[in-house]
């Protein structure tokens, strides 16, 4: 049987051209762009509020995992009319002089497929939504990467995960796991929107150096790869308001297609593993989200 080289779909009014659904992304496991396509399908009620007015940076894999891969900030030239795109600084909330980006912002599912059309199979997003007319907000949100150093595992990143846990909790934050689809584990916790990014980045760095020092045979708060030997590594970066995270609920560009999974608390501990996206799908019916989005003014 001849492969298809494109199917049209309605979706959201719009009128989509989705080419080349029977390329094979994930080579290891034989999933195609089809299949890339239904997992967005059945989890958009979850992924776009996660998405909602947030700039996307997306990771493309137009030959597959086994191929190139390339970061994208600026909209392609051919974007749609109807996906919203805004200029920002390439170093926005620091009051620093930079070039102007032109994000893209995913509103529906129209926009998630066209962005998976382009074999977007990662979407990162910072901790900072946009107003109406492009404005940077104070972040609703804070995040700390937990990446485990040579020599460690998921189930190490878990026993750190609840040491940091203790601590958010102790400052009144209320932090939710979520397996990154990677190596480690992402802890977001919800804020008010009263601190500007710079200042949150800046008190989650003063967190992770002050854990490193009361754990140092367990922990460290710098990157350089010789000191993250059999440690665990508490990236405290991610907040500031040039960088960004892999959103909730993205697919990664592993070998096999993985997700950023929230998950709950019980399941953080020995025998961890990072989800698919079947189980991810499964998950959502008997549990939802898990985490939970706060729509701010």
């Amino acid at each position: 049987m001849a492969k298809a080289d494109s199917v049209t779909r309605t979706v959201d009014g719009r009128r989509l051209k989705l080419t080349s659904p029977d390329k094979v992304m994930y080579p290891e496991t034989g999933w195609t762009k089809q299949d890339v396509f239904d997992y967005y399908t059945a989890v958009a009620d979850v992924l776009l509020p996660q998405l909602k007015d947030r700039p996307v940076t997306r990771i493309r894999f137009v030959d597959g995992v086994g191929g190139d891969r390339f970061y994208e900030k600026n909209a392609p030239r051919y974007i749609p009319d109807w996906i919203r795109v805004f200029g920002i600084s390439a170093s926005p909330g620091t009051g620093k002089e930079a070039k102007t980006v032109r994000y893209p912002v995913i509103d529906d599912l129209a926009g998630l497929l066209w962005m998976a059309n382009q074999a977007a199979l990662e979407l990162h997003t910072p901790q900072f939504r946009l107003g109406p007319r492009g404005g940077i907000r104070n972040p609703d949100r804070l995040v700390i990467d937990l990446d485990p150093g040579e020599g460690l595992g998921l189930d190490d990143v878990a026993e750190i995960a609840h040491l940091l846990r203790e601590r958010l909790e102790g400052e009144g934050l209320q932090p939710v796991p979520v397996t990154s689809g990677s190596k480690g584990i992402h802890l977001y916790a919800p804020l008010d929107g009263k601190r500007t990014a710079l200042k949150v980045h800046a008190w989650v760095r003063d967190v992770a150096r002050e854990m490193a020092e009361a754990h140092p045979e367990r922990l460290v708060a710098v990157q350089a790869k010789e000191q993250r030997v059999g440690k665990v590594m508490i990236d405290w970066s991610q907040n500031h308001p040039a960088r960004s995270t892999v959103t909730p609920f993205s697919l990664r560009g592993k070998p096999s297609p993985t997700v950023a999974s929230p998950r709950r608390w019980e399941e953080i501990g020995p025998g961890l593993e990072q989800l698919g996206p079947d189980e991810v799908i499964d998950r959502l019916d008997e549990l939802g989200a898990l985490l939970s989005v706060e729509e701010r003014a």
